[in-house]
């Protein structure tokens, strides 16, 4: 009795090592707000008023009572920037000529200088992100047809750029060879999977990125509801072949294993599905969507963490493309879309997780790296309003402006969106912007480099409120993002 205990309890009991391994120990000291409180109500006492000073500093924090970074923070944010910026110029010299995708290649460098643009409304930028995309419309392969690995990236971050330079012609090109990659996604007898990076919800995400980018009504909805359709009976037909109706609705596997995360799981399609604007009607959301996330939900380690995959029993990753890093963006569209407390406390649950576990040895990336894990804790602070969260992102973003020194795996594109420097520019910028009430996204390779970086009004006509609290996956740019208020 006693000498023989599961193989998942192991598991768990000797992932102590193994997770030492993989993260670095977090340093910081949590956020505080008994001693945040405090310090205000002293503010408040001294000056004989009845609430506290309204835009005073806190001690050790760096933000403002109104959530704003303070000015030191940000000229370190900013002087990071420039110092990548120059890193990545030199860097895309390298960079691999026949790599088109947004993922690690030149798309992601197209994104990037359209942000660019956008937040200093320096044409020079748009040019240039005009170049880059140029340079990929004329490389497209047709393998795949996703926004972030294949055809799709392109052809709408094209459609996008010269709708802004008011190319229309060649805007609407772009959008027609996209919609011709349509059939091919649509076809159930194709072998083409659902996830995000490869799938059908890849190809989704860039229909409703034309449709918030240029406009509604730019792809038509009975081209997305055919997408939308295709998604659902995929998950459907599997989970009837693997007798898992009753209990997951809608099942998705990638190369026939059935994944969780955000990358090639469960919860990056779930998430795209939950959508507003993807307009999947309420009775296929409650009836198949919410209790195939509540099967997920149901996969939970012990510590908040969530599997890889359903057969994989190991509680080791925390990562945005397999772990908490990616559950926790459908959980949070969970709560919006279903209005249950159980969603957000969940959330929550994994920031904790993504806290204590996620400076990665991996490196600073979206997909496996800590730029990524950090966006956990923006998308919580939009959601909620709640200081901590703001903090946690603050810390995961001063880790990352040391850059290189933390002894971190080189990652095989050290220049790309997803693996590279470019994240840790995107990641730092973003958090500088949006906490601000800013509207931006990416920053990375430039030339010749802006004299000030910060965020300029007046780019975008929608509010920068609004961008930033609709916004969604790590690599949903604000401007563009498709999650619901």
């Amino acid at each position: 009795m006693g000498e023989t205990i599961s193989k998942r309890l192991k598991q768990q009991l000797g992932g102590e090592a193994e997770m030492e391994e993989r993260a670095f120990p977090n340093p910081f000291p949590d956020y505080e707000p008994a001693a945040s409180a405090a310090l205000a109500a002293a503010g408040a006492e001294g000056t004989g008023c009845a609430r506290p000073p309204p835009a005073t500093d806190e001690p050790g924090l760096p933000f403002h009572q109104d959530g704003k970074i303070i000015h030191n923070f940000m000229r370190q944010i900013q002087t990071k920037i420039k110092d990548l910026l120059q890193q990545m110029e030199e860097g895309l010299k390298t960079a691999d000529p026949h790599d088109c995708s947004a993922y690690t290649g030149w798309t992601g460098i197209a994104l990037l200088y359209l942000q660019l643009y956008r937040v200093t409304c320096d044409q020079t930028y748009l040019l240039r992100s005009l170049d880059y995309v140029k340079r990929t419309l004329r490389n497209l392969n047709g393998r795949r047809v996703t926004f972030l690995c294949g055809d799709a990236g392109p052809l709408a971050v094209g459609a996008v750029i010269y709708h802004q330079l008011r190319s229309d012609c060649e805007s609407r090109e772009c959008i027609t060879k996209l919609l011709q990659l349509h059939r091919t996604v649509v076809c159930q007898d194709s072998d083409l999977p659902d996830e995000l990076l490869y799938g059908r919800a890849g190809y989704l995400y860039a229909l409703l990125y034309l449709n918030t980018e240029i406009g509604p009504g730019t792809v038509c909805e009975s081209a997305i509801k055919e997408v939308v359709d295709a998604i659902i009976e995929s998950g459907k037909a599997l989970s009837r072949e693997e007798r898992k109706a009753e209990r997951c609705p809608l099942l998705y596997q990638w190369h026939r294993k059935q994944y969780l995360g955000a990358a090639h799981g469960m919860a990056g399609i779930y998430y795209m599905l939950m959508q507003p604007a993807a307009k999947v009607d309420q009775e296929t959301l409650m009836e198949m969507v919410k209790p195939s996330i509540d099967y997920v939900r149901h996969k939970k380690f012990r510590s908040g963490n969530y599997p890889s995959s359903l057969s994989n029993e190991t509680d080791r990753l925390v990562h945005w493309c397999h772990g908490a890093p990616g559950v926790v963006h459908m959980l949070m569209q969970a709560y919006k879309v279903f209005k249950e407390e159980k969603y957000l406390k969940e959330a929550m649950d994994c920031s904790d997780v993504i806290w204590q576990r996620g400076l990665l040895r991996k490196g600073y990336g979206i997909c496996h790296g800590t730029a990524g894990n950090g966006y956990c804790f923006l998308s919580l602070y939009r959601l909620t309003q709640d200081k901590k969260y703001l903090y946690r992102a603050c810390k995961f973003a001063e880790w990352c402006l040391d850059y290189g020194a933390h002894g971190c795996r080189i990652p095989d594109r050290p220049y790309s969106l997803f693996e590279g420097i470019k994240t840790l520019s995107k990641e730092n910028k973003v958090e500088m912007s949006q906490v601000s009430q800013r509207n931006m996204h990416r920053s990375a390779s430039s030339s010749p480099l802006p004299k000030d970086l910060s965020p300029r009004g007046g780019v975008t006509s929608r509010s920068s409120t609004e961008e930033t609290h609709r916004s969604g996956f790590p690599w949903t740019p604000p401007a563009s993002t498709i999650a619901g208020p």
